[in-house]
């Protein structure tokens, strides 16, 4: 379910296991499903949302054959609420490995995420949620609070992704107290009616960053975890956060600490961690979970651990019960993950060792790409892969100098 890299490299997954064409649902095309060969793709207006989305479902019960094993895989936010949602009705025609509705509205809602973090311990930046139309001002108080720089972010991504507000962002990176209130004064003007994340700043450039996916059984035992080191981001305000480059890294700690979160909440399916090292204590920060796999997840798959394997081998096969894989132990068996062409990639990345390194990969032939698939080729999907190589290099030259700050 869905249309955007995530669901071409969950697609590509499955397809590299059994070589049969994934049918694919969505609500519009996006380039990175267009013109594949490896999947059957359905677009369905408004199949991102109620009551299409269900109605469709309930369509698709009526073809599905007794003896048919089928699993639905969200590939983003609004999928996998719904497929929770609905998840009591649909279990009986369909394999929904994904966590119970109560448990997927605490996650998305980032108060309500933190507040798990509190409870189980789980470290994460000094935060405080505000309302804007609710608390009379009240928020001026949670500003002078903080040490700038700050953060300010919706609390709802959901929520967030329907609001007009001009020059939205997925996260403000806020320098003074005055520059908080004009922006809050905007948002307020908007007529945006959700919760805000005031959140303190966490310093270091993307080469802090770090990623993680990991799959939990439908015994709510965490059964494969991979970290992933990012090492450039897209820098535009309405995409930052997304990876353009990610190194496999290996960290125990990391994911014993994530591993007892995510059993401890009974969680079921797909998560996907963003958290930051913060200097300052010697720790990761935890900023947020997504509910399904990131949109460069397929890093995972690059390096050898194909992320579909753990459905099949879970619902499908029964053979998980007590396995716990902690990838990326091997660094001979790594690969590079880009989002973009290698020589975009460095001469915009910043110096890391992590760059080193990827830097020698990139010489060696180990790297690769979501889109690009050579069981996938035609001469428009290659039009499409140049384009985006091409956008991604104009983007970086654009923001040239804030990437260097």
């Amino acid at each position: 379910m869905g249309s955007d890299f995530n669901a071409y490299g969950m697609a590509r997954s499955f397809y590299e296991l059994q070589e049969k064409r994934v049918d694919v649902y969505a609500a519009g095309w996006l380039s990175p499903i267009r013109y594949s060969s490896i999947m059957n793709v359905k677009i369905i207006p408004g199949f991102n949302t109620d009551p299409v989305f269900i109605e469709t479902m309930r369509q698709l019960k009526n073809d599905v054959n007794d003896n048919e094993k089928v699993i639905l895989v969200s590939c983003g936010d609004g999928y996998t609420d719904l497929l929770s949602k609905h998840k009591a009705e649909l279990a009986e025609s369909f394999i929904c490995p994904v966590a119970d509705y109560e448990l997927i509205k605490q996650l998305v809602k980032k108060e309500s995420f933190y507040e798990l973090c509190e409870k189980f311990q789980l470290p994460y930046p000094k935060t405080k949620i505000i309302n804007l139309s609710d608390d009379d001002g009240k928020y001026l108080e949670v500003l002078t609070s903080f040490e700038y720089p700050l953060i300010i972010k919706p609390a709802s991504r959901i929520a967030w992704r329907d609001a007009e507000i001009d020059d939205k962002r997925k996260a403000y990176i806020i320098n003074s107290y005055q520059e908080a209130k004009d922006e809050l004064a905007k948002i307020e003007m908007a007529g945006y009616q959700g919760n805000l994340i005031v959140q303190e700043y966490i310093p270091g450039d993307d080469s802090n960053d770090r990623v993680l996916n990991a799959y939990v059984g439908k015994d709510h035992k965490v059964k494969f975890m991979s970290l992933g080191h990012p090492l450039l981001e897209d820098p535009s305000p309405e995409a930052i956060g997304n990876y353009l480059a990610v190194l496999p890294e290996y960290d125990q700690q990391l994911y014993d600490t994530v591993k007892e979160f995510l059993e401890k909440i009974n969680y079921t399916g797909y998560a996907n961690f963003d958290l930051k090292y913060d200097s300052r204590d010697q720790s990761f920060k935890f900023f947020e979970i997504n509910t399904r796999q990131g949109r460069s997840s397929f890093y995972t798959t690059l390096t050898g651990d194909n992320l579909a394997a753990w459905l099949i081998r879970d619902y499908i096969n029964n053979d998980l019960v007590g396995v716990c894989q902690y990838a990326n132990q091997d660094s001979e068996k790594l690969m590079l993950w880009l989002g973009l062409a290698p020589k975009t990639f460095l001469k915009y990345a910043r110096e890391s060792q992590g760059k080193q390194v990827a830097r020698r990969m990139i010489a060696n032939k180990r790297y690769g790409n979501t889109f690009w698939y050579s069981k996938d080729v035609s001469l428009k999907r290659w039009l499409l892969y140049k384009r985006t190589w091409r956008y991604y290099t104009k983007l970086l030259a654009m923001y040239a100098d804030k990437i260097k700050k």
